[in-house]
């Protein structure tokens, strides 16, 4: 089969990288990819909000299956393009990505059907939102309603800090018109988690359980980055918690959307918090998570493509899909000033020493004589092994080869899972 993968980052590197290795596959595309993903797939100058010039490639190439890996051509339709002309294609049509392009539809579509999550409400009007506001108790969490690259979401600890998130959502625009209504929401307490499901409408097969590191530094402090780093499975986390969040969570809505006539087809990847009253939902996202996939996939041992094919074809509930029960470890290495502004076109030293983990390039680019950043994540470092603390061990031994100008990482990727 040919296939081709949307995407430039780290996800889409571990999707390619999962995909090389089933024996269906004879030829596989990235567009517009990145300088890692050239190793394993010839890279094409395509943007991926140009869904003329992708689906015209996938015509002239005979592509039998595209893969979209970000969310942005998700949300603006990519799918439905996609299947007006007949090309196979995986991820959600442009009516069931609502459920990470607009927070207040996911908001109020767990409402309706009772699922768990914090309390909120939502607003158009300013200054109806900072009257609300300020009747509220700190921490408190303020959201974007639509997409703004895993940034549009603020924890202010002080009211001052949240007076500041919701001017600048609202009326400076910092994210553009994803800020025009927002989510003001309950600070929920507790551990985070993240489960990514293959999901056909009511059909929900669950992905071992992950855990991102949103905050920049160390001990979960600074502001929000897209995660700097990952690890599964989490061994802390009682079996029947994960289970409970699949059948009050995960489950009922994928149901849900099959009610409101959006049925989701693709990777549905659920934010979630383990809280003193049990499981809520933090977020759904309608795509792989980016670092998550770099730690889930290195332990799928059944053909990703056999399963995304079942998916596509209504046999996902026929699939016997199956996971290794080692440990996978991902810290993400970023540019300096990440996530604020950071340069870019930084050479990059010591991959070629790395021999003892995974490499997944998120923000890299080749020029004619070595490898450069060009992003904010610039690589994910996968260590495995049999614990979490032996994966853990590799991913940072590892890392210590690698240098660019002005690289950072957190020391403490999955440390919760060692206490």
């Amino acid at each position: 089969m040919r296939i081709l993968v949307v995407g430039r980052g780290g996800r889409e590197h571990a999707i390619i990288w999962a995909l090389k290795k089933s024996p269906k596959v004879s030829q596989l595309y990235c567009a517009p990819g990145n300088g890692g993903i050239a190793h394993l797939a010839e890279c094409v100058p395509i943007q991926e909000h140009q869904f003329e010039e992708l689906s015209q490639f996938a015509i002239d190439h005979a592509i039998d299956l595209v893969f979209i890996g970000p969310d942005d051509p998700l949300s603006a339709g990519i799918v439905d393009h996609m299947e007006a002309k007949q090309i196979p294609v995986f991820g959600p049509r442009k009516n069931a990505a609502i459920i990470e392009g607009s927070k207040v539809f996911t908001k109020d579509l767990l409402k309706k059907y009772n699922i768990p999550t914090a309390a909120y409400e939502s607003f158009e009007n300013y200054d109806e939102a900072l009257a609300y506001l300020h009747k509220q108790q700190m921490p408190i969490v303020i959201k974007a309603d639509g997409l703004a690259a895993g940034k549009g979401v603020i924890i202010a600890a002080t009211m001052d800090e949240a007076d500041k998130a919701l001017r600048e959502i609202m009326v400076e625009k910092v994210f553009g018109e994803s800020g025009n209504q927002v989510v003001i929401e309950e600070f929920l307490s507790g551990q985070e988690m993240s489960i990514l499901s293959f999901v056909d409408g009511e059909i929900v097969r669950p992905m071992p359980a992950a855990q991102d590191h949103k905050q920049v530094f160390d001990n979960d402090k600074g502001p929000n980055t897209g995660g700097m780093g990952t690890y599964s499975p989490l061994p802390h986390i009682p079996q029947s918690v994960i289970e409970e969040a699949i059948e009050t969570i995960i489950k009922p809505t994928a149901s849900a959307m099959v009610k409101e006539g959006r049925p989701f087809r693709g990777v549905l990847f659920a934010g979630l918090m383990i809280t003193a009253q049990g499981p809520k939902t933090i977020e759904f996202n309608a795509r792989m998570g980016d670092p998550e996939t770099q730690v889930v996939l290195p332990l799928l041992e059944t053909d990703l493509l056999d399963i995304v094919l079942a998916a596509i074809n209504g046999r996902l509930d026929q699939m016997d899909i199956r996971w290794s029960n080692q440990s996978a470890v991902c810290v993400v290495a970023a540019s300096g000033g990440y996530p604020a502004s950071y340069p870019k076109g930084l050479p990059i030293e010591g991959l070629d020493r790395v021999e003892d983990a995974l490499v997944f390039h998120a923000g890299t680019a080749q020029t004619d004589s070595q490898l450069v950043t060009n992003g904010g994540r610039v690589l994910g470092i996968t260590g495995m092994g049999a614990t979490i603390a032996e994966a853990r061990e590799k991913a940072y031994a590892e890392l210590d080869k690698v240098r660019f100008e002005g690289m950072h990482y957190r020391t403490d990727i999955a440390k919760k899972a060692l206490v």
